[in-house]
């Protein structure tokens, strides 16, 4: 049993962080526990999915962005729209954590906030300021910077090994 009231970074180049994330949010839902997802930056994300609708109410999934592109594929116009969805995302994972309302609150892709420059560390470390001592928050993202590092309990860095195998 992990003690309660981390902070986890799944980060690197490799893939598997929103997988390992889901299976945490899956562990946390059979101990009869809720769990919310905020996922940023995944295009059409899991959102639309019937099986995560499922999931419900033990897992809600929350996706504040409206475009399906690639966020750096958007054009100026659209690129400050998204970006006001984004921080309507990050308002409602504030209001998450002041109202304790989950046991975990997995910030999915928030990492990337920070790269494409809609999140400053300082604005990350200010929200989960706000964390409840029990709550645990996992954050994953592909970029990761010492400034990052310490707001967390526990950084896995995931990657990808592809070995040749000779006969």
């Amino acid at each position: 049993m992990m003690k309660r009231g981390m902070i986890q970074i799944y980060s690197g180049e490799g893939h598997g962080k929103s997988p390992a994330a889901l299976g945490r949010a899956i562990q946390t839902a059979c101990n009869g526990e809720n769990v919310v997802i905020i996922q940023f930056l995944k295009g059409r994300g899991l959102t639309d999915s019937e099986f995560v609708k499922r999931l419900e109410p033990e897992i809600k999934i929350f996706r504040f962005e409206k475009s399906e592109e690639d966020f750096r594929n958007l054009s100026g116009d659209r690129r400050e729209e998204e970006i006001r969805n984004i921080r309507n995302g990050l308002s409602f994972a504030k209001k998450v954590l002041n109202t304790g309302e989950c046991s975990l609150l997995i910030l999915d892709e928030v990492l990337g906030l920070i790269d494409n420059e809609i999140l400053s560390v300082e604005e990350l470390k200010n929200l989960l300021a706000a964390k409840p001592e029990e709550m645990d928050i996992i954050m994953t993202g592909i970029a990761l910077d010492d400034k990052v590092c310490v707001l967390a309990d526990e950084v896995t860095r995931v990657e990808t090994m592809r070995f040749k195998i000779w006969q």
